[in-house]
């Protein structure tokens, strides 16, 4: 997708899973904290973390999404910055530091294709090594705020809900071996929850994807929620 259609697409999403409380829930999670929210998309997340009692900084790419986010939160006070986290300027770094997090936010990542370098052919690796790259970027940074003492990580993905217990299990130790590895952050498996999203994976698949084996399989928000090691 190009800006235009991402952000289309974001709202139409970001819209549902705000009626359905799903922002509300990751927010909670970091209630009333001084907040760095790591892309904001248009402004949904932003918003329930101000709902939550959060001061909140909010920093992307794009200024679309910065622009959407200040609309949503109305005369809500808050903090934007147009930068990517993976490379920040002195002066981007700074304004994080002068604003000291307490928790650092990258929930339900996506960007358009001119960012991802995602295409129609490549089975979705450009994305896949995008997020990776994204969710290292962030830890890193979170790391070096000396008063972050949480980071919280929230992507959608598909698991076999009677299976979510083992679930929480490979998300703690994926985690911990990519974005965390090496980094002052522990986590274990009660700091991972799931949440059901609508629908399953055989209604949103092709006819030949229907196979009884997916029938148990659902589209979930992942959230992992991550402590500072003392």
């Amino acid at each position: 997708m190009n800006v235009a259609e991402f952000l289309a697409y974001w709202e139409d999403e970001g819209e549902a899973y705000f009626r359905r409380g799903d922002y509300a829930w990751m927010a909670a999670q970091v209630a009333g904290l001084r907040v760095l929210e790591i892309g904001c998309g248009p402004g949904f997340g932003t918003a329930a973390l101000i709902q939550a009692g959060c001061r909140v900084l909010v920093l992307d790419t794009l200024d679309e999404c910065l622009a959407a986010a200040r609309q949503r939160c109305g005369d809500a006070p808050l903090e934007a910055l147009q930068a990517d986290v993976g490379d920040l300027s002195a002066p981007a770094r700074q304004q994080i530091m002068d604003f000291s997090p307490e928790a650092v936010v990258c929930w339900l990542m996506g960007a358009p294709a001119e960012t991802t370098g995602a295409t129609a052919s490549d089975g979705g690796k450009a994305v896949a090594a995008y997020r990776e790259g994204v969710h290292r970027a962030v830890a890193e940074l979170a790391a070096s705020l000396p008063e972050a003492a949480l980071l919280h990580l929230v992507d959608r993905t598909a698991i076999p809900w009677q299976a979510k217990d083992i679930g929480r299990d490979t998300l703690v130790n994926y985690h911990l071996g990519k974005t965390l590895a090496g980094l002052p952050w522990q986590a274990s498996r009660q700091d991972a929850a799931y949440r059901k999203l609508d629908g399953n994976v055989v209604a949103f698949g092709a006819p030949r994807l229907a196979h009884p084996s997916l029938r148990s399989v659902v589209p979930v928000l992942a959230s992992l929620l991550v402590r500072r090691a003392h």
